[in-house]
């Protein structure tokens, strides 16, 4: 599904954030990428989502060429995406349900089938209850779930999570977790960028190590202690 072909992002003439990065994941796939701060994880998951180019190299996505993309492409191709962030990013003036709706309003979905659909999101992952409630009244797992929620509500072949436990206690961000294995379940292929070693630990899933904006490892059912 993903290929980044002799990728490299340098964002000054001093600073390269990736370097001839090659890399292959396929459909379905859960791939955690591990390393220190600054190894280029959040740089390769802006690339894969269209939000930076590379300076040199190839990203494709079901063979085609992403960077090639023009204004008319992008919306198309962005759907196939979604993005869930450290910081959540919700909309604070919204509630719940209006920020998880929010992606299939922009797509033009009907009234009727984003009641619907929201609805069934919000019960799966238990936070219908809350469905009224403003982001500001939510435990940090509560708006990581609305988060997770809004990022896939629309279906995507692929989620991107970059460091999605870093702010939660060790309890949350194993439920947080779950949620991301059991997307991953229905065919939705998963990078997560992440810290988290215990949690790399314990799952078994392909592995893949930067530093210095290079791919140093890249194991295939490993945990952060074998790198």
């Amino acid at each position: 599904m993903v290929q980044f072909q002799n990728v490299t992002k340098k964002f000054t003439t001093n600073i390269t954030a990736l370097e001839d990065i090659n890399l292959e994941v396929e459909n379905g796939e859960f791939v955690f990428l591990v390393g220190p701060s600054g190894a280029g994880k959040s740089t390769l998951l802006r690339l894969l989502a269209r939000e930076y180019l590379p300076t040199t190299g190839k990203i494709l996505v079901d063979d085609k060429d992403i960077t090639k993309l023009n204004s008319n492409e992008l919306p198309f191709y962005r759907r196939k995406i979604g993005f869930v962030f450290q910081n959540f990013k919700l909309l604070d003036d919204r509630t719940v349900l209006e920020n998880v709706a929010l992606p299939l309003h922009v797509r033009g979905t009907n009234d009727t089938e984003v009641a619907k659909e929201v609805e069934r999101t919000l019960k799966l992952f238990d936070i219908w209850d809350r469905r009224y409630l403003f982001p500001k009244q939510l435990s940090g797992g509560e708006a990581q779930r609305t988060a997770i929620a809004r990022a896939i509500i629309g279906k995507p072949e692929i989620l991107l999570a970059d460091e999605p436990t870093g702010d939660l206690d060790p309890e949350t961000a194993w439920s947080v977790l779950q949620l991301l294995v059991e997307i991953n379940s229905w065919g939705t292929t998963v990078l997560m960028a992440t810290h988290n070693k215990e949690i790399v630990d314990l799952q078994k899933r392909r592995v893949i190590t930067l530093k210095k904006g290079k791919i140093i490892k890249d194991i295939k059912e490993g945990g952060y202690t074998t790198h």
